[in-house]
């Protein structure tokens, strides 16, 4: 997770500061960009590029599912307390539609359940024209800073 988030309080969290702080970490690598974070729900895009694509040009189902746990990870790193970081333990997603290389696909994040030590999220996956790409449910459980 963004080491330079989990020191910073809820209101200092921006999107420049939370993009800047993927630089050099897959995030970059997938292109991602996060759009919108409030509490409760984040919101980020993603270029489909050579990069995370099926040898046919279609997104990978891997890239896909990066995304997603990355939108909820980051949602649930701003719900969290000080001392307190969440990890990914279930990613579960339908791949309903492809998206081609070219595309751009954005991932929004709500959460379903917040609990005191997990935290549920739905992130739906669509492409710019509306079509539902992947639907994308992550639990993270929440767990004392070491």
């Amino acid at each position: 997770m963004n080491e330079m988030m989990q020191n910073t309080s809820p209101e200092e969290i921006t999107l420049e500061r939370v993009n800047a702080g993927n630089r050099g970490t897959l995030m970059e690598t997938l292109g991602l960009s996060f759009t919108h974070l409030s509490r409760g729900r984040c919101e980020a895009v993603m270029p489909v590029e050579k990069k995370v694509c099926q040898p046919f040009g279609i997104l990978h189902g891997g890239a896909t599912l990066a995304l997603a746990e990355t939108v909820a990870g980051q949602g649930s790193l701003m719900l969290c307390a000080e001392g307190e970081v969440p990890a990914g333990i279930q990613v579960s997603g339908n791949h309903i539609s492809s998206a081609r290389e070219g595309e751009t696909v954005h991932a929004v994040g709500t959460i379903l359940q917040q609990g005191r030590s997990i935290h549920v999220w739905n992130v739906d996956i669509t492409a710019a024209d509306g079509r539902m790409i992947s639907s994308v449910r992550v639990v993270n459980s929440i767990r004392k800073k070491q």
